[in-house]
């Protein structure tokens, strides 16, 4: 058969196609150009970015910015999610945790200050450490005593914000310091989004990690089968702990940020629904709520799909009460199309459609 036959190059094309489609990234990337697309429409303005004061402005900027806490989230509940095929629910409450500790240390116990009484560095320390002790909580209730991960992380998910008020006595700390709010805000001279760039070197530290290390493959493993891998060495109930540690400590930068980006640590409301969204983020990225297989990339732009769904419905006027709704409503779609009889299903018309082209052809495929 020539390569110019008009046949060969139908089947070339239909090929490439199908391996486009059946790309695990292409569904997370149709799902954020559809909202894109949809702002594009509310918003013709949607795309441009201007300089303002010297630093960046625009609907997109905004996207990127507010969506860098989601990010660093959805890493963690990636991970998460692929080893023990669960999610972790607290991780809204950890962030309130890390914000509270670090704003207390930082203000020294007063409800506010406009002087440092310690130095950031060791304060943000302090708070990602605390949120790391509550992710090694989970991990332990999980990994070692078996407790399936929606109600182990429950219990923090209840009482984390109470620790938090503990920690504040009950009101909100303010940190009225020019140096503090620049991690939430903007760095003077710099038109990117402080935000943007912490979330940029995240994923690149942890992208480097599952690179250099063997995390990501033993992730995997446990992931698929627990019982397999430990008869081929692997510690599973370590991993496990190891993934939860993880997504706790992610939590508390992401806690960081929010209230540099506020100046204040407000317990009741930092990282408020934002579990919800981070297990969505890890949804829409095509990965597998039951564990297994995993894609950072796929997370990374779930998370901004999903703060472009909020910007389209806050949009159209849609309260932020009502936002969790919407996305309860996704979240049903996504985790019924990924289920194991629907998956069958569509694999049965599949292979329908591909007997059809052959009888076609005449019985012959290309």
């Amino acid at each position: 058969m020539k390569k110019d036959d008009p046949q060969s190059l139908s089947s070339s094309k239909e090929n490439i196609v199908a391996s486009i489609m059946h790309h695990h990234l292409f569904m997370p990337i149709l799902g954020l150009m559809v909202v894109l697309l949809s702002n594009l429409i509310t918003k013709p303005d949607f795309f441009v970015i201007s300089m303002n004061h010297g630093v960046l402005y625009g609907n997109l900027i905004d996207v990127l910015n507010r969506g860098s806490e989601l990010v660093i989230l959805a890493i963690g509940m990636t991970l998460v999610t692929a080893a023990s095929g669960g999610q972790d629910i607290s991780v809204g409450a950890v962030m309130a945790v890390s914000a509270a500790v670090c704003c207390s240390l930082l203000s020294g116990g007063a409800a506010s200050t406009n002087v440092l009484q310690m130095p950031i560095i060791v304060a943000a320390i302090a708070g990602i450490a605390a949120s790391g002790l509550c992710g090694a909580f989970n991990g332990l209730l999980v990994s070692k005593f078996k407790i399936q991960p929606m109600v182990a992380t429950l219990i923090l998910f209840t009482a984390g914000r109470g620790i938090a008020q503990l920690f504040t006595k009950g009101q909100n700390v303010y940190v009225r310091v020019d140096t503090f709010k620049i991690f939430g805000n903007f760095i003077p001279g710099i038109p990117v989004p402080t935000p943007i760039m912490i979330s940029i070197v995240t994923v690149i530290i942890m992208a480097i990690i599952l690179k250099t290390t063997t995390l990501g493959l033993y992730v995997q493993s446990v992931g698929i089968n627990s019982n397999a891998s430990r008869l081929v060495g692997l510690n599973a109930t370590r991993i496990k702990f190891v993934t939860y540690v993880i997504c706790g400590l992610l939590a508390g930068l992401a806690g960081f940020i929010s209230a540099s980006r506020i100046y204040s640590a407000d317990a009741n409301n930092i990282g408020l629904y934002l579990e919800m969204d981070a297990i969505l983020a890890v949804a829409l990225g095509g990965n597998l709520l039951s564990g297994g297989k995993f894609s950072f990339a796929g997370s990374i732009i779930g998370a901004f799909t999903i703060q472009g769904l909020t910007t389209t419905l806050y949009a159209m006027n849609v309260s932020a009460d009502q936002l969790p709704v919407y996305k309860a409503v996704v979240v049903v779609i996504i985790v019924v199309l990924q289920s194991p009889v629907v998956q069958k299903q569509l694999k049965r018309i599949q292979m329908k459609r591909k007997s059809v082209k052959v009888l076609e052809k005449g019985g012959v495929s290309a």
